[in-house]
């Protein structure tokens, strides 16, 4: 179907909303009313400037307050409409939005209101302009779509439709049964479909659709099921968004287009009106990758986890370091940042790793340039929306290309790193073998094991684009969002994870617009089966853990029963300490170094969480000590 975003979606002028819907791939836009008045263009530079980026105007909005009052007030109505009509023939808008009156002249009169709607339409007519009729779920009198509906029928002139918008139906029922009847709706007369979700709150409706609508999928309404019914009942406009949110109004135009227009293409799949690559779930995270400007820190960091140094990529300066499953990848290339250690790239595992990627460029991820040779293997990399590099691996897999193959074991690096070029290490060449995948059964009791989950902290204004990319693109499963208290502010995190918990990301929400952009640390959590003595061993290598207040433990005290000495050893080691009815949580911290930070953790079986109500006293740890660059 056709899509279509308001212009109150997005950030800045008419002109750069107009340029980023068109990016990001809308057929046609609704103009608000505010962003037309405060444009310098004339209407016919505003139409000439749609039509040059391939843009219809769907929808003129909104016009406010017209049915159901005095006959003075309704003759002054009629006046402001015949302007805003003959603006319109200037604009090219054929469709205008007229709201549920909100007005206190308003009477509660659905034959006065249906008359005056009519002589609306009668007027709208001459001009060639059809009326869209929307309840507000605010409204004075008419709050519902069905309410306003039939005020709609009983004024029978055929300028006259109805729009329905999503947020102002759910935000009123959250029953199915509720929506079967727009189903019974002639499609014919749904002049128009707004779209937008929202997250679950109970709070005033008004400051619920104005500060905190959101796009479908990224909140908690059934958008999909509304969508349904509308398909049903024969509708053929466009699927339009539009969406009332303060980050929004703030973030560039440009990626909120299309982190919209993802979200529509993603809901058109979940109703069956179109069918891109299906998802391929990653199976597990092959690496994580850190870009460093210093490898010293960061080697030093890593001997002390217990990695190894395993291998060389042979034509690039990056170094694998490995215990048993858990794979770092540690590039010190020119691309690094001088600021400090970042955590780059993410591998995942991957049963169909060309699938994935065309799952992902449907979807509209980046598809990221890959500078190799010939002889490397083909790596698929797109990028997710606060700029970690995803890419799609088979580590092992028969059949598919194995990342590892770039690598070259670190003792023939070693031995002739001043003579081997890039040809002689190629795969394939005598007593050049791959890079053995260490088994987590060969790993000592308290090393690591795996990579446990990845933290990943996100700009201020893609926390909801994140957890939406992460869902569509690579079909993980999300959690419900929680907040975190940090001593500068209220956090928010979301975790999204495979089926069996293989592949765990923990999102967070980064700090606000005025931050420093320095201050989102991202961090890797390792899982260990005895982190007792993994701590002890990292800190007896020189590594330094994360003090933790002994207050928290004084309050762990209170809240559980420990064995003789244990708890003494958690303050110990700085160790924290989570339970929930299947399982219990161990976990500790090493101290940053430029924007990251390392986590050991333990979890037993059933323990799906992520220590999340030890994350404050953690971050005000964290705010104690200033990070190593």
């Amino acid at each position: 179907m056709r899509t279509s975003i308001a212009t109150v979606c997005l950030s800045g002028t008419l002109t750069e909303k107009l340029t980023a819907a068109a990016r990001g791939g809308f057929d046609g836009v609704e103009v608000f009313e505010n962003d037309l008045l405060a444009s310098p263009l004339a209407p016919e530079e505003i139409r000439a400037r749609c039509a040059d980026l391939g843009l219809s105007i769907d929808l003129y909005q909104p016009m406010r307050d017209i049915e159901a009052v005095p006959p003075e007030e309704f003759r002054r109505n009629l006046r402001r409409a015949e302007h805003k009509f003959r603006l319109m023939e200037r604009l090219g808008a054929d469709t205008v939005l007229v709201c549920s009156s909100v007005s206190p002249l308003a009477v509660d009169d659905d034959a006065l209101a249906a008359f005056h709607l009519r002589r609306l339409a009668e007027l709208a007519d001459g001009f060639g302009i059809r009326v869209a009729y929307e309840a507000l779920a605010w409204g004075r009198h008419v709050s519902t779509y069905d309410h306003a509906w039939r005020i709609v029928e009983a004024a029978d002139h055929p300028a006259l439709g109805t729009c329905l918008d999503s947020f102002h139906i759910l935000a009123r029922t959250s029953d199915p049964e509720g929506l079967e009847g727009i189903a019974e709706i002639p499609g014919e007369k749904i002049f128009f479909l707004q779209l937008a979700d929202a997250p679950l709150m109970a709070m005033d409706v008004l400051q619920w659709s104005r500060h905190y609508r959101c796009f479908p999928g990224q909140g908690g309404f059934d958008v999909a099921g509304l969508l349904r019914q509308v398909i049903k009942a024969g509708y053929q406009g466009p699927l339009s968004l539009e969406v009332f949110n303060d980050v929004f109004r703030q973030a560039e135009a440009g990626p909120t287009a299309v982190d919209a227009q993802r979200s529509l293409l993603v809901l058109q799949e979940s109703v069956g009106l179109t069918a891109p690559p299906a998802p391929v779930v990653p199976t597990g995270i092959a690496f994580a990758e850190l870009v460093s400007p210093d490898v010293e820190p960061v080697s030093e960091l890593l001997e002390a986890l217990g990695f190894t140094r395993t291998a060389r990529h042979r034509g690039k300066p990056v170094d694998l370091w490995q215990q048993g499953e858990a794979r770092v990848l540690l590039n010190t290339g020119p691309g690094a940042r001088r600021d400090g250690t970042q955590l780059a790239a993410v591998g995942l595992e991957s049963p169909d790793p060309a699938g994935a990627a065309k799952r992902a460029e449907a979807l509209l991820a980046p598809v990221l340039p890959r500078r190799r040779t010939p002889e490397d293997v083909p790596l698929d990399a797109v990028a997710a929306p606060d700029g970690t590099e995803l890419f799609f691996c088979a580590t092992g897999r028969p059949g598919l290309p194995d990342w590892t193959t770039d690598f070259v074991p670190a003792e023939a690096t070693e031995a002739t790193e001043a003579t081997e070029t890039a040809e002689t290490a190629a795969p394939g060449v005598p007593g050049v073998p791959g890079v053995p995948v260490e088994p987590s059964a060969r790993v000592a009791p308290g090393g690591i094991h795996r990579i446990d989950h990845l933290a990943l902290t996100q700009p201020w204004h893609q926390f909801d684009e994140a957890a939406l990319f992460h869902r569509s693109v690579l079909g993980l499963g999300a959690r419900e969002s929680v907040d975190v208290a940090d001593p500068y502010g209220l956090l928010r995190s979301r975790a999204v994870t495979n089926a069996d918990g293989s592949v765990r990301i923990a999102l967070g929400v980064g700090p606000a617009p005025s931050a420093d952009d320095g201050d989102r640390a991202q961090h890797i959590a390792l899982a260990t089966d005895d982190l007792v003595t993994a701590a002890r061993r990292f800190r007896a290598a020189g590594g330094r853990l994360l003090t933790i207040p002994a207050n928290y433990y004084d309050d762990l005290a209170a809240r559980y029963e420990f064995a003789d000495g244990e708890l003494d050893t958690f303050r110990e080691l700085g160790i924290l300490y989570d339970r929930d009815a299947d399982g219990a949580f161990r976990h500790c911290y090493t101290e940053t170094i430029g924007r990251v930070f390392f986590e050991l953790v333990q979890r037993d079986t059933g323990y799906r969480g992520y220590g999340a109500q030890n994350a404050p006293v953690r971050l005000a740890a964290q705010h104690v000590r200033r990070p190593v660059r």
